[in-house]
């Protein structure tokens, strides 16, 4: 029997060029995640109930784009994706392109425990989610009003365009350890600000969005999806870790070949087996928080 593992909380709440005023905020949200999170951990919980609670405290934060807060798209929609994975099975459940779900990465996690299937999207996901009891949300429960006022000016063609900020990314997600010496990861987001309907990017994308296997590590990923999808992120810095690579060695490398290849912006964090986690980014900041042995929370804005 394997000895019990120091279980390890790393979430992030996006990477991009985020506002001075607006750090407070990211700092406060990661920082209540990563308590969710580990209050789960702490009691000997496993990594995927911990990575789901993570994420769902960041769903309900409107300074995220992920559940309440998500950017609009064309059409004056939120559209939402997630992803949650176990490391112990390879088990995963996703969902893309669904309304009315404030906490997608629940649903993903019912599609993975509940279905024959690891991803539904759409109208199929909404309807698997009211077959299991899952509350609709009225389209304003998610709808803030800085999202409305972004989405007039873009429509308008004023006021700062996606571009000017690395495209918004504030895409969240968590990576955990448990006792049992399991790995989980979880990603969720509402896209990029302006997408056209229907537009599916990194972040319920297996091994782009988010990766996790004991025999390797766990990753959440962030940033521009149709960057992120092409060096299929998340796996990749599996991979490498798996290879020998240190979690932070990994993920340094995989941010270096995502600006190397597609000249994309994103960031990740990733954990191992041993306890040992890395985080690297390639636009100004990340939002982040982690939680070690003894619940020390150590949250900030990482500066590039």
């Amino acid at each position: 029997m394997n000895a019990p593992s120091s279980p390890l909380l790393v979430v992030h709440g996006g990477a991009w060029e985020i506002p001075p005023q607006d750090h407070p905020a990211h700092i406060a949200g990661c920082r209540q995640a990563a308590e969710a999170g580990w209050a789960i951990l702490a009691r000997g919980g496993p990594a995927l109930e911990a990575v789901e609670a993570a994420v769902r405290q960041m769903e309900d934060d409107p300074t995220f784009d992920a559940g309440r807060g998500s950017f609009l798209n064309t059409a004056g929609e939120v559209e939402l994706d997630a992803i949650i994975m176990d490391g112990s099975t390879l088990n995963l459940g996703a969902v893309a392109a669904v309304q009315h779900i404030q906490h997608p990465v629940s649903l993903a996690r019912l599609v993975m425990t509940e279905s024959a299937h690891a991803f539904l999207a759409g109208r199929g996901a909404e309807a698997f989610a009211r077959a299991h009891g899952v509350p609709e949300c009225p389209p304003d429960a998610l709808l803030v009003g800085r999202e409305l006022k972004r989405w007039h000016d873009l429509q308008a063609g004023a006021g700062p365009q996606p571009a000017d900020y690395f495209h918004p990314a504030d895409t969240v997600g968590a990576v955990a350890l448990d006792r049992a010496g399991n790995l989980a990861a979880a990603t969720s987001t509402g896209g990029t600000p302006n997408k056209l309907p229907g537009r599916v990017g990194d972040s319920p994308l297996v091994g782009s969005g988010a990766y996790a296997d004991n025999r390797s590590a766990a990753v959440s990923a962030t940033g521009v999806g149709e960057a992120l999808m092409k060096v299929v992120i998340s796996k990749t810095a599996c991979d490498l870790v798996e290879r020998g690579a240190t979690p932070q060695e990994a993920a340094d490398a995989v941010i270096a070949t995502l600006a190397e290849r597609t000249g994309g912006y994103g960031g990740v964090i990733v954990v191992d087996p041993l306890g040992r986690y890395g985080i690297a980014h390639n636009t100004s900041y990340i939002a982040h928080a982690v939680v070690s042995a003894g619940g020390h929370v150590e949250v900030g804005i990482r500066r590039r």
